[in-house]
């Protein structure tokens, strides 16, 4: 499971950076290969950047490649996404999610766990 204490949502306006925490307080996180998703209003859960086990490895959705980086602490069981240049069309909620696999999957179908999420809006 990923229980997670999240902190960094909130609403920003266009333009602005945001940082997004994950704690995986009750899960074996180094083992993981761990994620963040968001699903906006009306529209399917996307994802947006995916880490790999030892944190050397990243991949990014083209919609937020260049603007949002991904990293991991595995001492303190945390994972960061860093959104940079925001834009209105990523208010969505964020979500962090983990699964076993080694390598970096793009579909929410491949999660084994999920946090709850957190609320980004950006204003214009």
């Amino acid at each position: 499971r990923c229980s997670c204490r999240r902190l960094g949502g909130g609403l920003v306006q266009a333009g602005d950076s945001l940082t997004l925490s994950c704690v995986a307080s009750r899960l074996r996180f180094t083992p993981y290969t761990m994620y963040w998703f968001r699903q906006a209003p009306g529209k399917e859960r996307e994802f947006v950047g995916g880490i790999n086990r030892s944190g050397d490895s990243k991949r990014y959705a083209d919609s937020v490649a260049g603007r949002f980086t991904i990293a991991r602490d595995n001492t303190k069981k945390t994972l960061h996404l860093q959104m940079n240049n925001l834009k209105p069309e990523d208010t969505a909620v964020y979500y962090c999610a983990a699964d076993p696999s080694p390598v970096i999957m793009t579909t929410s179908r491949a999660m084994n766990y999920w946090g709850k999420g957190t609320q980004v809006t950006v204003s214009s």
